[in-house]
């Protein structure tokens, strides 16, 4: 294993065993939902199926690896409170005082340890599948802004909404009634 990928700290969420029935019985086979971060802000989630466990898990590992995002963080916790939606997941994540920890459940709070949020509330409103659980918390994560980036929205729409009056400025045209 390369420096590299020792730097990342993986979570299995979830593993299913998965039956296929065919002409000659049963065919079994395992699926796993794998949580990788840096612990500094960059996260992802993958699947992987296989005939072995570790397979796998190995297979989830990669693709969490190759879909890494980048999540917004404000010291130890996230910038604003923030709910995000998956299906009939629905995650709130709410940020927090320094030394509350991560109130979490396990799905979110495997994709919170991996992004390196210390401090955060979380509730888990509606199914609690954790597939759908993990794509509503990356919804959220997604969403997120940080003050100085909603600043500059907003300056950006501000400018764009002035326009050049027609007439010079100054004395009122002349009109006959």
């Amino acid at each position: 294993m390369s420096e590299r990928e020792s730097q990342f700290v993986d979570h299995v969420v979830s593993i299913n065993r998965v039956t296929k029935v065919v002409k000659g019985g049963k065919n079994f086979s395992f699926s796993a939902l794998v949580v990788v971060g840096d612990g500094n802000g960059r996260v992802g989630f993958g699947t992987g199926k296989a005939r072995e466990v570790p397979q796998a898990i190995r297979k989830a590992t990669e693709a969490a690896r190759r879909q890494m995002i980048s999540v917004r963080r404000t010291g130890t916790t996230i910038p604003h409170e923030i709910v995000g939606h998956f299906g009939a997941g629905r995650v709130l994540l709410r940020p927090a005082s320094p030394g509350t920890g991560v109130i979490a459940g396990g799905a979110v709070r495997a994709i919170a340890e991996a992004a390196g949020i210390a401090d955060i509330l979380t509730k888990s409103l509606g199914t609690n599948n954790p597939h759908n659980l993990v794509r509503a918390a990356f919804a959220a994560l997604e969403q997120l802004t940080t003050r100085e980036e909603a600043a500059q929205l907003r300056r950006g729409a501000g400018e764009a909404e002035v326009e050049e009056p027609e007439h010079p400025a100054g004395a009122l045209p002349e009109v006959t009634v």
